[in-house]
């Protein structure tokens, strides 16, 4: 019998843990290489990693932490396949049946050419969690000349622009747009998770984006968020993500309750599960029991990041 609504609901009132692990749900917004669980990669390792115990202040003081406290212990390529490894073992142990984990251009070459590397991420997928839907995205951060030739390997199913170091103009970043609307993807954006609502308009309308990763920032204009319902743009939303660098205050004052009230589509994701340490499950149990959300409101969140596989295919 098909888990489903009835279960969901059951699980977060009985505030088990290992009843929402048996769920089926989505995880749209994660990062290759970051996507394991920290004991997962511990028992890995043979030693004991530290955990986040204060905010961060910016997305370059986490990329410090991580490469000090995680990255240090895998000094070659087979320690990011492990890593990656790690995040597909995690998709099956949290029941995440659909998964959309970016990569970047480096990584597609990370290996002499994007034909081995797509053929080894094929293989960490079959072998790790073979029942998961998988979405590669192609994250962006900066014009890359490769940008063409990756894309024609037609692996990817979305692309993720990324310009929080202001790197590229946003002509540059609509003929990245363009031409991932005409190979057929999902077209994302890191938007939101700093700045303001109009940042996230703004990107939403020029690059035409389908989905917006985290776009939290829009919860401050009801005329956009009114927007963002009506076009029917998706938010991947990373609780624990958004308290750990310093984009909201808590679970129980989360951006995400008046975005769903306005009706703007949300799902709910880990963004980096090596540093923030927070599953799928856990991010539902988390905004539970903080009284943000209902049982019922949360499945129709589950509910919304499981349909997006037909969005992907």
């Amino acid at each position: 019998m098909k888990i489903g609504k009835t279960e969901f609901i059951r699980a977060l009132e009985n505030n088990s843990l290992s009843e929402v692990n048996n769920i089926p749900k989505s995880d749209l917004h994660s990062h290759a290489g970051r996507g394991g669980t920290p004991s997962y990669i511990e028992n890995m390792l043979g030693t004991t990693l530290p955990r986040l115990t204060e905010p961060l202040r910016s997305i370059a003081e986490m990329d410090t932490w991580f490469t000090d406290n995680i990255k240090c212990h895998f000094s070659n390529i087979h320690g990011y396949i492990a890593r990656v490894g790690a995040a597909f073992v995690q998709a099956k142990a949290d029941n995440i049946t659909v998964l959309a984990m970016s990569y970047g251009v480096d990584e597609a070459y990370c290996m002499g050419s994007p034909e081995i590397f797509i053929a080894v991420m094929n293989g960490l997928h079959s072998a790790f969690a073979p029942n998961t839907l998988f979405f590669p995205d192609l994250s962006l951060w900066s014009v890359d000349d490769r940008l063409d030739a990756v894309l024609n390997m037609n692996w990817f199913k979305g692309i993720d622009i990324g310009n929080y170091s202001g790197a590229m103009t946003m002509n540059e970043m609509k003929t990245m747009s363009r031409k991932a609307h005409q190979h057929g993807l999902v077209v994302k954006a890191h938007v939101g998770e700093f700045g303001g609502a109009d940042d996230v308009m703004r990107h939403a309308e020029e690059l035409e984006l389908d989905q917006v990763q985290h776009g939290i920032a829009a919860a401050g204009s009801s005329q956009i968020m009114n927007w963002l319902a009506k076009n029917k743009v998706q938010l991947n939303v990373c609780p624990t993500s958004n308290i750990l660098l310093s984009n909201t205050k808590n679970y129980g004052t989360h951006q995400i309750r008046t975005l769903f009230d306005y009706g703007v589509p949300v799902t709910i994701n880990t963004d980096d599960l090596l540093i923030f340490d927070s599953t799928a499950s856990q991010e539902y149990l988390n905004l539970f029991n903080a009284g943000l959300m209902t049982a019922e409101e949360l499945n129709i969140i589950r509910e919304t990041g499981l349909s997006s596989a037909n969005a992907n295919k």
